[in-house]
């Protein structure tokens, strides 16, 4: 009995070291593929290492152009909705992580950073203010005059969007984040609105988790406006579409690499494919449409090509597109669509959010069609940041003295206001979703 326990113990020693050098043998007939694989889900590795093949530099220059002016048009906004436009400095603490300024970097140096457009005084308490030039004054105005004259257009563009929408209505929150890129006054919400009855109205609806929320519904479709830039480009339209039925296109996206891009002749074959490819329409009903399909895919490219050409700027924070994924029909990865489509759209890493560029309206770091919110926006960024002398801040019994005195005087040499971007830490910022994104884009 013992005889034969120890050879049957050592006949499944011996299976079990032959399995091993079995499996062995087989891990190492594959090791470009399996051990690859594993390592690229286990090693961690920066976005800007994984795109440094596919940066453009230009237009990571003009993100970082615009970071500047965004930090301060929040101050500025901050301001107009106070009732003299002044406000106490530590107030505009709240604001830190919307003008992404973190701590230990002060406010006040902040703001004496653009003396051209805001002036800071001292009470007799010693609690120090800050208020808007009359510079500034007048560039708030002229851009108050501008968004009143871009306003039909704006409320076009949104009206569109919502015939994108597969329920014809979105959540007002969400349009809300369109604000900027659309034009859209400061009072969108609570006025604009109700301007354009005709076009769309503000409903409340109970969401899944039975609460009330404020929707924009589609009032009546306009068969004019269901035409997309691309049609209208082919066509040579420059308003409306007259009475345009939506239905499958087979317009080619044009497309923009940079100059050393040098993988567009490997991936040749695959973007004459693609661009050959027949799409439904954005406008045209994409219920039936299978998610993951080849299909569906290209009607989600036209979507977001639509989308980013209503934009004043045609460039969106993607953050912003990922809250449409259900009401526009788009993919849940949508971050590696706009990244395999690279010369169609260009994903900017700066920032702690991410922007996406039309590459086809960018000559360099430049728009080709600059319209008149840009131009002021230009017109406003140039007043944003002084190099001179300041000084000491004077102190004030009255607010009414803001208006008589030039309350910020220069002292020591300023840094242009682009130095505060170096309290960005956002080239530490990783994004999981994007990181997954170039992984799948590069082994495709």
């Amino acid at each position: 009995m013992a005889i034969k326990f120890v050879e049957t113990a050592v006949l499944a020693n011996r299976l079990y070291v032959f399995d091993y050098l079995s499996l062995r043998s087989a891990w190492h007939r594959q090791p470009s593929i399996w051990w690859l694989q594993n390592r690229l889900m286990t090693t961690s590795k920066r976005v800007q290492d994984r795109s440094r093949n596919k940066r453009i530099n230009a237009l990571e220059i003009a993100t970082e152009k615009w970071k500047t002016y965004s930090k301060v048009k929040i101050v500025i906004e901050v301001l107009k909705k106070e009732p003299e436009m002044v406000i106490p400095v530590r107030s505009l603490s709240q604001y830190r992580n919307q003008i992404n300024l973190p701590k230990p970097f002060k406010l006040a140096d902040f703001i004496r950073k653009s003396p051209k457009l805001f002036e800071l005084y001292k009470d007799t308490n010693g609690l120090l203010w800050c208020g808007m030039t009359k510079e500034a004054e007048e560039l708030i105005e002229e851009e108050d005059r501008l968004l009143e004259e871009h306003s039909n257009i704006a409320a076009e563009y949104v009206t569109r969007l919502l015939m994108m929408s597969v329920d014809k209505r979105l959540p007002l929150e969400k349009i809300a984040h369109f604000r900027r890129d659309f034009g859209l006054p400061l009072d969108f919400r609570n006025e604009w609105v109700h301007k354009y009855p005709q076009l769309f109205k503000v409903v409340k609806c109970k969401d899944e988790d039975e609460n009330v929320v404020e929707y924009l519904e589609l009032v009546s479709w306009n068969p004019d406006w269901a035409i997309t830039e691309l049609e209208k480009q082919a066509l040579g339209l420059t308003g409306a579409g007259g009475g345009h039925t939506p239905g499958m296109l087979s317009l080619p996206f044009p497309l923009k690499f940079p100059s050393d891009f040098k993988k567009v002749y490997r991936y040749a074959g695959k973007i004459e494919h693609f661009q050959k490819r027949s799409y439904l329409s954005p406008y045209a009903d994409a219920k039936d449409l299978k998610a993951g399909s080849l299909e569906f895919d290209k009607r989600a490219v036209a979507v977001m090509h639509e989308l980013l050409s209503f934009t004043i700027e045609k460039r969106l924070v993607t953050d912003h597109l990922t809250h449409f994924r259900r009401e526009l029909v788009m993919p849940q990865k949508l971050m590696r669509l706009l990244l395999k489509h690279f010369g169609i759209f260009y994903v900017s890493e700066r920032g702690k959010r991410f922007s996406v560029f039309l590459t086809q309206a960018y000559e360099n770091s430049e728009l080709i069609e600059k319209g008149p919110l840009v131009l002021w926006k230009e017109k406003f960024l140039s007043l944003c940041g002084y190099r001179g002398k300041r000084k000491p801040i004077q102190s004030f019994s009255d607010l009414s003295d803001m208006e008589d005195n030039n309350l910020v005087e220069q002292e020591e040499t300023l840094d242009a206001f682009e130095d505060a971007s170096l309290a960005d830490n956002d080239d530490a910022m990783e994004i999981k979703e994007v990181c997954s994104a170039y992984m799948d884009t590069e082994t495709s």
